[in-house]
């Protein structure tokens, strides 16, 4: 009797070190859904962001008339991004320094000697996943804090100028902080010392900074992009111009990643 496998159930192996990007994404991704971490960080976005804007909502009050051109109830509802961006950057720190922790860092690099194959992989994988839940949770931050507004207070609708580039531009940009995460988990490939600097850039910075100089520097962090250029439906005066703090996060984000990879190419595991 034959025991050659049916053509449909032959599977091709590629030999150790010859793995391509698809198979490094596939291998990330069986990582990073095997992680605890991963379901609840994501969850705790969710709730997060929801329940601030949802609360916050509540909270708003019909603008006097001499503040209605300047209200902008858009921004209030995405309030929750700080909170968002704190833990998506978290598990992004994680991703990389769960690695060098627990030492599997090796077996990867092992099985794939790229590691700018390996490092692409994580941030494509890491990047899309919290895109993904970034707009999704975006929308339904935008929709239930929507519902919670009071009578008399005016509702933002999609169709309005500038909102739905405000709320897709928040979502844009939690996934921009997990990448940034994942470069300075690659950098220091410690976590507390990536969380650290990943809090001081997003919070201690921009607080200290622009309590010394105003908006002139600040306006600069990702936080400040985050809650005064993205996430407003209407201009903020003296800060960034929407499009002009996303160009700047893209400029942070590709400046970490060059950075993580040298280093990642350069350093042992």
């Amino acid at each position: 009797m034959s025991t050659t496998a049916p053509a449909w159930r032959r599977e091709t192996r590629v030999p150790a070190g010859h793995y391509g990007f698809g198979h490094a994404a596939r291998m990330e991704w069986i990582k990073l859904r095997s992680l605890r971490s991963t379901f609840w960080s994501l969850l705790l976005v969710v709730v997060g962001m929801v329940a601030i804007g949802v609360v916050t909502m509540a909270n708003t009050k019909a603008p006097s008339p001499d503040k209605a051109a300047a209200f902008d109830p858009t921004n209030n509802v995405l309030a929750g991004i700080a909170v968002g961006q704190l833990l998506i950057g978290v598990l992004g720190v994680l991703v990389v320094t769960g690695e060098y922790a627990s030492g599997t860092i090796r077996s990867t690099l092992a099985a794939v000697p790229d590691r700018r194959l390996v490092l692409t992989a994580k941030a494509a994988v890491y990047g899309a996943l919290s895109l993904a839940v970034g707009e999704a949770v975006g929308l339904v931050t935008f929709f239930a804090g929507r519902a919670a507004l009071g009578d008399g207070v005016p509702r933002p609708s999609l169709g309005d100028t500038g909102v739905l580039r405000a709320v897709l531009m928040s979502g844009a940009y939690l996934a921009m902080i997990g990448l940034i995460g994942i470069g300075i988990g690659v950098i220091t490939r410690h976590t507390a010392s990536a969380i650290g600097v990943l809090v001081g850039i997003t919070f201690v910075l921009p607080a200290v900074i622009g309590g010394v100089s105003g908006t002139t520097v600040a306006k600069f962090f990702p936080t400040m992009i985050a809650g005064n250029s993205l996430a407003v439906a209407e201009p903020v005066s003296g800060m960034l111009s929407p499009w002009a703090g996303f160009g700047v996060l893209c400029l942070y984000t590709a400046a970490v990643l060059a950075v993580g990879g040298r280093l990642l190419i350069r350093r042992d595991a």
